[in-house]
């Protein structure tokens, strides 16, 4: 199932040009009716279900289909996202819950230099990327909080 829309949730953003999921969909499909304020996936067979819209909602009006992989059959995904953290909850069908907060390690906007790369120097022939746990730098890790 393609993104999804809660019309009853969704606020437009509060007015603007743009509104987030508009910003963040790597396919362009989301829009915003003028009319009604709301924005809607206008190409849903498009829509290849990469949570980014979910996750960037503020009013948390956008749903998609939730992958077998990590959420059993009947159950239901939310994420919930801080400025430095995502919390998603994970409800089963037996009702149980079980809720991940991972920390966000991305890097602003407009932050690389692409003249003084990461890679420069480093040991391209590892197996590790570029970025991960160089120079002793342990990333973060997720942390499970269980029936929370």
């Amino acid at each position: 199932m393609p993104s999804f829309v809660d019309p009853v949730k969704c606020d437009g953003c509060k007015g603007g040009e743009k509104t987030a999921c508009m910003y963040i969909c790597p396919n362009d499909l989301m829009v915003l009716n003028v009319e009604s304020m709301k924005a809607y996936n206008q190409e849903a067979d498009q829509c290849w279900e990469c949570f980014s819209c979910v996750k960037i909602c503020p009013q948390g009006a956008i749903s998609v289909r939730s992958y077998s992989d990590f959420v059993p059959l009947g159950g239901s995904v939310s994420p919930l996202m801080s400025s430095d953290s995502i919390m998603w909850t994970i409800q089963f069908r037996n009702g149980n819950l079980m809720r991940f907060k991972f920390p966000i390690r991305t890097t602003p906007e407009g932050s690389i230099d692409p003249k003084n790369a990461a890679h420069k120097g480093k040991n391209l022939d590892d197996e590790m990327l570029t970025d991960e746990e160089v120079d002793n730098y342990q990333l973060p890790r997720p942390i499970a909080i269980v029936g929370k």
